[in-house]
């Protein structure tokens, strides 16, 4: 296996970046949706300004140098760092690669980009989020690529479980002594791996095979049956079957992760070793220091038919819900395992949690905060299966009315928590989505804690209150990026407009989640797609071990395409082991002059806060560019709505 990392491709590296991101070095850049802009429809375009701009104009020339269309650079939007930015406001309806000039005191020209009918503008960013799932495949299952060649963790078809370890130390995240084997092996095998590094957690898990399954069935031209390039039926099953391995119904017991990221003097752990995953099973031969590489430890989340943590709960009930709506027709045997795992685990919830939420060892690793719309979730999903008909025998609750009825019991204790405005995971509006739909399919029955528009008028609060926040950034961020997750939030925020729009037959904040998506490929003050692949630039120094020991250091293939990165953050946290090839090379930081109201981007191996990608970050963006693609959901669920029949059978 070759592994690349010389100073030449790292020299290559640089110029790329300076050249597709900076255009120029004289103070003044364009930056623009790289991904393109759906024909027809308002466009906007920035441009970043070292100095103030009098007279400046533009124009926008099609592949044949022909320009199509002409005007004064726009308004003043704020101050960025160093630079003023301004809008380039533009429409273009003939589908073609463009390229903006910008005339004046500071000229400039942009990275061409593409205009096209939506749902061909992004096919290419949904194959890449299939294939960088594909990629990280653990296990016998794996698909060999020009990044994977061999499988990896085969020791964890018997892997021991242990009780989740006591943590403490200066952050709370080493664990005290060694671990405490419970006495079961169990088979843990399969699965993706989390992050850049190799554990493996139902937590993010349950979040990713959420949003395949509902692409799956919503989207069947974008995420399915219909999509040759991003068909994602078998990567939601590879994520289910690994889900099933986590759960074991006949015990009604439930293991949450693989493998310890953390500190201990007396052996080390996943994050100290910078390696192939491959190496693993045999790592560094009987050396007991490497002894949870070789044989990596499974964590516990209760005792047999103990109480479960309500938000690991609520997703993997809703999961399992999902995958009987979606493969009863093509497998009806594990459909119906399906069925009946969700309400045995939905019944073991613990709905009155104390202390923090059971999500990873250490909890800080994924320190969630609420765990209604978990729930709210998982009985919505509930929902839709037992009304499907056709179930099994023994389910606990057979009567879609007890499931329709919880949902909304839940979103409404989720709608009056405290924590409503402050959560920021995905499932807060994909679970009133959803909920919305199934009080539509039921009739809109009397008695139910919530109403349609009780779940509307709660999106619409939080989407005004990111229009609030986009209107004080100049880009139109419709989240303050300095709390971490831009591209996580971007993403959300980006697909619940488009589904508040669906629910109440409007364009209201249709404008914004294009915008927003834009914000995620290029239309920000770096220049850079968080997307690697999506646009002409994105990051090439992932900490990711993978992609770095053996993909590309400058953006040509092999490359870890579709990994969305967690990009700007208020702090920069940065830390790689002994052995990861210097990303890059020439020690400098070509984004480092972009950063600033409070916001920092490096594009470097270190910066695990800024370039690691995430199976969770990635699957946020499924749904908003399959919206985006669609338009609307497919025919797979008949709703009435306050507005009359909503026809999606």
């Amino acid at each position: 296996m070759k592994i690349r990392h010389a100073v030449p491709s790292s020299l290559v590296a640089l110029l790329v970046v300076l050249s597709a991101s900076c255009a120029s070095d004289r103070g003044a850049y364009v930056r623009l949706n790289q991904v393109g802009y759906e024909s027809g429809f308002p466009m906007r375009a920035y441009l970043m300004a070292a100095g103030s701009q009098p007279g400046a104009a533009f124009d926008i020339r099609n592949s044949r140098g022909v320009t199509s269309y002409s005007a004064s650079v726009g308004s003043k939007l704020g101050s960025w760092g160093d630079y003023t930015v301004y809008a380039l406001d533009f429409i273009l309806s003939a589908a073609d690669t463009y390229t903006i000039s910008v005339t004046g005191p500071s000229a400039t020209t942009s990275p061409s980009f593409t205009v096209g009918r939506a749902d061909q503008l992004y096919s290419a960013a949904l194959a890449n989020a299939l294939s960088f799932y594909q990629n990280q495949r653990d296990g016998a299952g794996y698909i060999p690529s020009s990044l994977r060649s061999a499988p990896a963790h085969l020791n964890d078809q018997m892997a021991k479980v242990y009780n989740t370890p006591e943590f403490g130390g200066r952050e709370g995240s080493r664990i005290k002594g060694d671990l405490s084997p419970t006495g079961a092996v169990i088979d843990a095998s399969g699965g993706w791996w989390d992050a850049g590094d190799n554990l493996k957690f139902v937590g993010t898990h349950t979040t990713a095979v959420a949003l395949m399954l509902i692409g799956v069935r919503d989207f069947p031209n974008q995420m399915g049956a219909g999509a040759s390039a991003s068909n994602f039926n078998r990567e939601a099953r590879f994520g289910l079957d690994w889900l099933q391995r986590m759960w074991d119904d006949n015990s009604r017991t439930l293991y949450y992760q693989v493998g310890i990221g953390s500190w201990n003097w007396h052996y080390e752990n996943d994050h100290s070793i910078w390696r192939l995953p491959q190496e693993d099973d045999t790592y560094r031969g009987k050396d007991p220091r490497y002894r949870y590489i070789r044989n990596r430890p499974i964590f516990i989340a209760a005792p047999a038919g103990g109480k479960i943590s309500p938000n690991l709960a609520g997703r993997l009930a809703g999961d399992f819900a999902l995958c009987f709506m979606v493969y009863r027709a093509s497998n009806h045997g594990y459909a119906n395992q399906c069925l009946v795992a969700a309400e045995h685990v939905l019944e073991l919830a613990d709905t009155a949690p104390t202390g923090d939420l059971l999500t990873a060892a250490p909890h800080d690793f994924y320190p969630e905060t609420d765990w209604r719309d978990d729930m709210e979730f998982g009985a919505t999903e509930l929902y839709f299966a037992t009304r499907a008909g056709d179930l099994p025998s023994g389910l606990p609750h057979a009567d879609p009315r007890f499931y329709l009825e919880a949902a909304a019991n839940w979103a409404y204790a989720y709608i009056h928590s405290p924590e409503d405005t402050l959560n920021l995971s995905y499932m807060d509006h994909l679970a009133q989505f959803e909920l919305w739909r199934a009080i539509g399919l039921s009739g809109n029955p009397n008695g139910l804690a919530v109403s349609q528009a009780d779940l509307q008028n709660d999106m619409r609060v939080k989407l005004e209150s990111a229009v609030a926040q986009a209107h004080k950034d100049p880009f139109g961020s419709g989240y303050l990026a300095g709390r971490g997750e831009y591209t996580f939030q971007a993403a959300r925020v980006s697909a619940m407009a488009s589904e508040y729009d669906y629910m109440t037959q409007s364009t209201r904040f249709a404008a914004n989640s294009r915008k927003w998506l834009a914000n995620l490929v290029g239309a920000n003050a770096w220049g850079s797609a968080f997307i690697v692949g999506d646009g002409s630039t994105f990051p090439h120094c992932l900490h990711h071990q993978v992609a770095n020991l053996v993909g590309s250091h400058d953006g040509r293939p092999p490359i870890l395409a579709g990994a969305m990165v967690g990009g700007p953050n208020g702090e920069l946290e940065s830390g790689t082991p002994r052995g990861a090839p210097p990303c890059p090379s020439h020690g400098a930081f070509a984004f480092s002059k972009f950063d600033g109201n409070g916001l920092h981007y490096k594009d470097s191996v270190q910066s695990y806060s800024t370039v690691e990608p995430a199976t969770d970050y990635t699957s946020s963006s499924l749904l908003m560019f399959a919206w985006r693609a669609a338009g609307a959901p497919s025919n797979t669920i008949s709703v009435v709505s306050g507005r009359g029949q909503v026809s999606i059978k």
